[in-house]
């Protein structure tokens, strides 16, 4: 009779990484929020002042009165700010929500930090279900916790 090899396979996962909320958790979460912030409002700054230059550029070297082409010179740098500005604006909006939202969490509760990928064996007979649903829950940075089935 002849001996069954079993067969295996390397396969890559998402492994989901969740975080207990400490107040230093919650205070470098929030400095990083707030550094977030301060740099969108420095680009959104920057780009008044590019506009304004980019437009006075354009009158300098125009005759005056200004043509329909310098005035829609104008309107097209204008146009492009203020989209520039939106987005900007949108990003900084979702980070306020975002500090709000960690100001409002409590203690010890976990949260969806990020995914890693990590690579694992299957083999025949193993419930590949239970092998994808893998959290690693860090406490501080430190690993606390490992679920699933490795």
């Amino acid at each position: 009779m002849a001996e069954e090899t079993q067969q295996s396979l390397m396969l890559k996962r998402p492994v989901m990484v969740k975080a207990i909320v400490t107040p230093r958790w919650k205070e470098e979460f929030q400095q990083q929020l707030q550094q977030q912030i301060n740099q969108l409002d420095g680009q959104i700054q920057n780009l008044d002042m590019q506009g304004q230059r980019a437009i006075s550029e354009i009158q300098k070297q125009s005759i005056n009165p200004p043509g329909p082409q310098v005035t829609q010179q104008i309107e097209s740098v204008q146009s492009q700010v203020n989209q520039q500005k939106s987005n900007l604006l949108e990003q900084k909006n979702q980070a306020l929500q975002q500090l709000q939202q960690v100001q409002q969490l409590e203690m010890d509760q976990e949260v969806n930090q990020g995914q890693i990928e990590s690579f694992f064996q299957v083999k025949t007979g193993d419930n590949l279900v239970r092998k994808l649903a893998v959290e690693i829950v860090v406490r501080d940075g430190v690993v606390e916790e490992i679920r699933g089935d490795l």
